[in-house]
């Protein structure tokens, strides 16, 4: 008779999915695998040679380490993305030592081609966790996501057509 509730479920279940359960190692191996799959998106998208592109992303790819590493020493409970954007903006301000060949280096990297991949692989990586937690859901969450994705379609529509009548 004592049976859980569904939110107490599902708190357990997000609670296990905890990112410190993945080791330093393996997030240097998936930044190195984004890198290369990056460079040859790079080079679909803009012609550009990953070798010549293979400059900017090594710079990318040794801010996004320092700002792990920063995220797993620093007792901050600052996230890891906030220190790679940290970095970044320091090493790319204006006056700062190699700031105009980091700048120049990572200008050859197109920001949609990098994007792309990530977000394809952000939309195809389900876990095991995540349809445990649609399960527990149940069919009300599959009417909640197209009334969300509808509602946002519907937003944007309107937004976008007051715009341009506006603007002419």
């Amino acid at each position: 008779m004592n049976r859980p509730s569904a939110h107490v479920q599902l708190s357990e279940i997000v609670k296990d999915e905890d990112d410190t359960s993945i080791g330093l190692v393996e997030k240097t191996a998936m930044l190195l695998v984004a890198c290369l799959i990056g460079l040859a998106a790079n080079w679909a998208a803009t012609g550009t040679a990953p070798l010549a592109a293979l400059p900017g992303m090594a710079i990318l790819f040794a801010a996004s380490l320092a700002g792990l590493l920063l995220a797993a020493i620093v007792p901050l409970r600052l996230p890891a993305v906030a220190w790679v954007s940290l970095i970044a903006i320091l090493i790319t301000i204006p006056g700062m030592p190699g700031a105009a060949f980091i700048t120049e280096a990572v200008g050859q990297l197109n920001f949609l081609a990098l994007a792309t991949p990530a977000l394809a692989y952000g939309g195809l990586a389900l876990t095991q966790k995540e349809f445990s937690i649609a399960r527990h859901s149940g069919w009300k969450i599959v009417i909640v996501a197209i009334c969300v994705m509808f509602g946002t379609y519907i937003g944007s529509v309107i937004i976008a057509d007051l715009t341009l009548r506006i603007t002419g």
